[in-house]
Formats: structure tokens, C-alpha cells, sequence
């Protein structure tokens, strides 16, 4: 019998000043992979952009050091107060870098429109780094405080007199015991500071790339509508028609404004790009509600008047917004986000906001341009067609199959219990043995588990007859039940994740890019669609004490235990255990790191409208005959080839 440990007073931990930061970071920048990194530098970059949006900067440099891993930006703003606080007896400039919830951004009379409202993103960034400068020109001198994660080494100083101008620079390198990675991704970087000078027609951002030596300087007078018009070029699919709906409200409701542009295509779904105060909204919100609430209300009412409705045809929204190409702009006062990453926005307010900015005007706009607006009604029938006829032909196949849902499955199939494809998960493993420790662990009420046997067949270097031959990948396509190719019909699909569990090896890795090669050239809807994931086993467990950690690769076990010697100051000695596969794992291991929904970790595969091209050349260059271009990779990457898990 196991010992109970008693739960007491002394069990329960105050973590004060910046600690909660540097122990739970993902609550504050998302994770600690790419994402949470990048996201240090737009909490810094976006309280440079509130100070133009509000009219009191008009330029930003953002410089990537030579190194990849150090950033500063510098703006040309009225520079953080640097006065002492009248209650906390310290330095402004101090309490906003060291202490959560501190900043001028409460105060309306500050800043109009801010991204940065919860007062976290300097302090959460001075704590997530292993060194910090912040150079402040303001009051006619050159002010300067440094920092080692999160702790100030100084005082706020004045470095020179006669400082000419205003504004705040911050130098930063994020702490390498926090994130799996430090290098920052310049070509995202330039990426998303053109897409603020979009949001922001008057502001100019400088990003000067110390790697390469390039500088490239973004301006975009155009704003919104000349982003729509490069969305558009991207998609590389016809426009119904040429004109743009463009509107800009200002001093609406609550002082906000709102601003649109939008353009119907020949693509087959929509693409909305949403943003409150220069923030990308990626996960939506009540904005994109009252948007979308507009579109289908004007659209309808237009369609309504010139009595363009085609009798026994029903036309939902979806038919509506296919194609729909957008650009939404919201600035308001007070938003409220979801979280501190900022991906969704909350306030019930800004769907009636939105939708009021738009509707009418929309409506106005298909009235005023017969032509744009009967080539938009055209569009919409095409799709409620397309709609019904695909509805049908899947009620055809579901009305054929229904009676032999369960029969014709591979062998080895250790299926769930749930006839629900929104529900049910199946887990393709490799091996008998990793396969029997996934079925132990599973839930099988909804989780099902497909063993393989050894590598697939890379279906880039093969016919696709020879493909439909090779029996693993037919197994996969017979679980999947929705066929493959031309034929593919997600309506048939039995599982609404399909996840890629495989050893957390160079092995491993090289069979789930196999079976994602298949995926992309055979059955592309089920990663279009967002049903493909790849699992995230770790390779390491650690223990020390009662302390138990799990790390994904090599480089996160280092992070792991540098962060674990530093809390004990070197005195700590920690057991490593290395997995050699998932077969070796026990069951109840294995479920608690991988397979409970509630503890798991999933890559969603995902390729962006913009990376289609690139996605293509890679698959391309690393997966298909010519052996040239994978040479030309090796020897371009051979410097990295120490961190290969042979």
C-alpha cells in the first residue's frame, strides 16, 4: 500500500514578483516552442505600434542581432515615464518591467486603442529573458536599466545628457532554460511587421536582418486594401469581380472603429484575416461574428430585392462567404482578449459593432455596382448548387454503406467503440509492440489504434498503382474508410483525428514524414481540413526527488535539467531515463504523456495559403527521386548533423 503524503499549510506556494512567469510561462506566451518565443518579440513590438496607432509615433526598427537569438526595437514615441512612482517609491520604467498588471494602458486618456491592455507584456518578457536593456529618451536626457531574468542589476540610470528626441529602445535575449529553441525566424518576422504597416497606413517599421545583412523597410499607405489586394495574388485564384468593398467607420460605439475590405474569389472557402488593435485574432472572436453576421444579412437582402433567389434552392451562410477573401481592422477601447496570447477576441459589444459598420453600406455597395453585385449572386448560387449535390451524393454513400460500416477493416485494427467521427481518434503506430502497449493505454471508447509494420512506402518515388498495392498504406486507407485520391469523401471519414504516433527517434520522425507524404499527395482534404496530428511522446523521462519531468527531444532534456540545477543550485542529483521506442514504454505511461486528451500534447498539420508553394517544393525535394536536391540539403545542413539521433 502506497503511503499517503499528508496536504497541509506549508504545501501551498506564493509565487511573487515575476516567479509565476518563469514557472508557468505557457499561461503568459502560449508554450515554450517557436510560438512562444516569437511571441516575446510582439508583446514588445505591439506596445511600439499602440504608440503610433495613438498618434504619438510614426516610426519602429526591429533588429535582428547576428547571433539569431537577441532582438532590439526601437521606436520613435514619447519613451516610458521614468519619474519615481508616487506610491511605490521606484522608478515608472521599473514597475512596468518588473511587475505584472503595471502600465499606462488602464488609463483611457493614455492610449486610445491598445493591443496591450493587460499590462503583462513588458514584465512577462523581462522575465522570460536571460538579459534585458531598456534605453528610454525622454525629458532631454538618455535613461537606461538593465536586467538578468527579470531581476533589475541597477537602478534606472541616466547615461547621457542633451538626448536628442524621445522614445524607448529594448534590447532583449530570451532565456534559453525556458524555450526548446532561441533562434528567431527572420522571415516570419519581416512577415508579420508588414502586416502591422497594413493595419497602421502611417506607420513605417525598419527590420535590419544581422544574419544576412539585408534591411527592408515596410510602408503601406494603401493599408487594408492594398493587404487585401496581396491576399488575393497569393490565393492565386480568380476574383469574381474586380472592384473592392472598402469601408472605415469612426467614433462608433464606445469610440471604436472599424474597418473592412472584401473581395469574393473562385477559392473554395473563405479566408478572413481579423485583428483588434493590431493584433491577429487567429481564433476568431465576436468581431468575426458580427462580420460575418453583415455579410449574410446584406448578401440576402440584396439577393432578396432583385428577386435573385432560385426557387427550391436553400442558401446557407457557408454558400454566402465561399470564396469570401477579408481584411477586418477593429480598434476599440477596452478589449477583452482570451488569454494573454490574445487569439480571441470576447467582447459581446463587437459584433453589433461590426455588424453596424457594415451591413448597410455593404448592401449599399451591390446596389451602387449591379455588375459586382450580380456576379457575387451568381458566386452564391454556384456554391448552394455545389452544396446540394455534394449533400446528396454523400447521403447516397452513407445510405449504401450504413449496413457495412464495420466490415472490410484491416486485421490488426483495434477499433473504439464510438460510431462518432467527432468523437472517435485513431492512433497509427508503428510496430506490434508499440502498438500493444497503445491498445493497453487507450481508451477504447473512442480511441482506436492501428499498428504498421516498419517503414511505409514513400509514395513520392512511387506510381500511385504501386502505392494502392503497398498493404500497410492500404490498411491505413481501409481504417480511414473514406478512400483515397479522386475518390476521397470526408463525409465517409471514421475518425476526425487521425494521429501519427510514432517513436520519438530519428526513425520515428523519418515513418510519420512517410506517412505524411502519403497523406499530402493521396488524402490532402484530411490535412486541408484539419484532421491530421502528429503525437508528441517524450524521449526522456526525469526524476529528481519526487519531481518527475518529461522531455520531448535532446534539447529540451538540457533545458530541462539546467532549470532544474539552477533551483538547487547545482546540488541536485536527477535520475535519466532515455525510452528507446514505445514499446518500451509502460501502458499507464504512455497514456498519461500521450494519450489522455487532458494531459497530451498534438501538432495539428496545417499548411498556410502562404506556404502552399513551399510545402510543394519541399515534398518535392526531400521525398521524390531526384537525389540532387536532398544532397544539396545535406551539405547546406551538414554543420547540424551532431544533433541527429542515429
Amino acid at each position: 500500500m502506497s503511503e499517503v503524503r499528508t496536504y497541509t499549510g506549508a504545501d501551498i506556494q506564493v509565487l511573487e514578483g515575476l516567479d509565476p512567469v518563469r514557472k508557468r510561462p505557457g499561461m503568459y506566451v502560449g508554450g515554450t516552442g517557436k510560438a512562444g518565443l516569437h511571441h516575446l518579440l510582439w508583446e514588445i513590438v505591439d506596445n511600439a505600434v499602440d504608440e503610433a496607432t495613438n498618434g504619438y509615433a510614426s516610426q519602429i526598427e526591429v533588429t535582428l542581432h547576428e547571433d539569431g537569438q537577441s532582438v532590439t526595437v526601437s521606436d520613435n514615441g514619447r519613451g516610458i515615464p521614468v519619474d519615481t512612482h508616487p506610491s511605490k517609491n521606484i522608478s515608472a520604467l521599473e514597475l512596468i518591467m518588473t511587475t505584472l498588471h503595471a502600465g499606462g494602458k488602464f488609463d483611457q486618456t493614455n492610449y486610445i486603442a491598445s493591443g496591450g491592455l493587460h499590462g503583462v507584456g513588458a514584465s512577462v518578457v523581462n522575465a522570460l529573458s536571460e538579459e534585458l536593456t531598456v534605453t528610454v529618451r525622454r525629458d532631454g536626457a538618455v535613461w537606461e536599466q538593465r536586467y538578468a531574468r527579470g531581476v533589475p542589476l541597477s537602478t534606472v540610470r541616466k547615461v547621457r545628457e542633451n538626448g536628442r528626441g524621445t522614445g524607448t529602445s529594448i534590447h532583449f535575449r530570451p532565456d534559453p532554460d525556458i524555450f526548446e529553441s532561441v533562434a528567431f525566424d527572420a522571415e516570419a518576422i519581416g512577415q508579420s511587421l508588414e502586416i502591422k504597416t497594413y493595419l497602421n497606413a502611417a506607420l513605417c517599421i525598419v527590420f535590419r536582418n544581422g544574419i544576412t545583412g539585408a534591411r527592408r523597410e515596410y510602408r503601406h499607405e494603401g493599408g487594408i486594401s492594398e493587404f487585401l489586394t496581396e491576399r488575393v495574388k497569393g490565393l492565386a485564384e480568380r476574383s469574381v469581380h474586380e472592384e473592392q468593398f472598402l469601408v472605415r467607420q469612426q467614433g462608433m460605439t464606445d469610440g471604436a472603429r472599424v474597418e473592412v475590405a472584401l473581395q469574393w474569389t473562385e477559392a473554395p472557402r473563405e479566408h478572413v484575416r481579423s485583428f483588434v488593435n493590431g493584433i491577429p485574432t487567429e481564433e476568431g472572436g465576436t468581431h468575426e461574428q458580427g462580420f460575418r453576421d453583415a455579410v449574410r444579412s446584406a448578401v440576402r437582402a440584396y439577393m432578396e430585392t432583385h428577386d435573385m433567389l432560385p426557387k427550391n434552392l436553400d442558401i446557407s451562410a457557408d454558400d454566402i462567404r465561399e470564396g469570401l477573401v477579408a481584411i477586418l481592422n477593429l480598434f476599440m477601447i477596452e478589449p477583452q482578449f482570451q488569454g494573454q496570447t490574445k487569439e480571441k477576441l470576447n467582447n459581446p459589444s463587437a459584433r453589433s459593432v461590426v455588424a453596424g459598420a457594415m451591413r448597410l453600406e455593404l448592401e449599399r455597395f451591390l446596389n451602387a455596382h449591379p455588375t459586382t453585385g450580380e456576379a457575387i449572386a451568381a458566386r452564391v448560387i454556384q456554391s448552394a448548387k455545389a452544396r446540394r449535390a455534394s449533400r446528396t451524393a454523400a447521403r447516397d454513400v452513407r445510405r449504401k454503406t450504413s449496413i457495412s460500416h464495420r466490415l472490410n477493416l484491416p486485421g490488426k485494427l483495434a477499433d473504439c467503440s464510438s460510431t462518432d467521427p467527432a468523437r472517435s481518434e485513431l492512433f497509427i503506430v508503428e510496430g506490434d509492440s508499440a502498438g500493444g502497449s497503445a491498445k493497453q493505454g487507450r481508451d477504447r471508447a473512442f480511441q482506436a489504434v492501428l499498428p504498421l509494420r516498419g517503414k511505409v512506402l514513400n509514395a513520392e518515388q512511387h506510381a500511385a498503382s504501386k502505392v494502392r498495392e503497398n498493404k500497410e498504406l492500404s490498411n491505413v486507407v481501409k481504417a480511414l474508410g473514406c478512400g483515397m485520391g479522386d475518390e476521397i469523401d470526408l463525409a465517409r471519414l471514421r475518425y476526425h483525428k487521425v494521429i501519427l504516433l510514432m517513436d520519438a527517434d530519428s526513425d520515428g520522425h523519418h515513418i510519420a514524414t512517410l506517412l505524411l507524404t502519403f497523406f499530402y499527395r493521396y488524402m490532402r482534404p484530411l490535412i486541408t481540413e484539419g484532421f491530421a496530428y502528429i503525437a508528441q511522446p517524450p524521449l526522456y523521462r526525469l526524476d529528481a526527488g519526487k519531481d518527475t519531468w518529461w522531455a520531448l527531444d535532446e534539447a529540451d532534456k538540457d533545458r530541462i535539467l539546467r532549470k532544474i540545477e539552477r533551483a538547487a543550485k547545482g546540488r541536485r542529483n536527477v535520475m535519466v531515463q532515455r525510452f528507446k521506442g514505445l514499446g518500451e514504454m509502460m501502458p499507464a505511461t504512455l497514456r498519461e504523456t500521450t494519450l489522455d486528451p487532458e494531459k497530451r500534447m498534438l501538432l495539428q498539420v496545417c499548411i498556410d495559403d502562404e506556404e502552399r508553394l513551399g510545402t510543394e517544393r519541399t515534398i518535392s525535394d526531400l521525398m521524390g527521386k531526384d537525389a540532387s536536391a536532398r544532397f544539396r540539403f545535406i551539405m547546406d545542413h551538414a554543420a547540424d548533423a551532431d544533433a541527429l539521433d542515429v
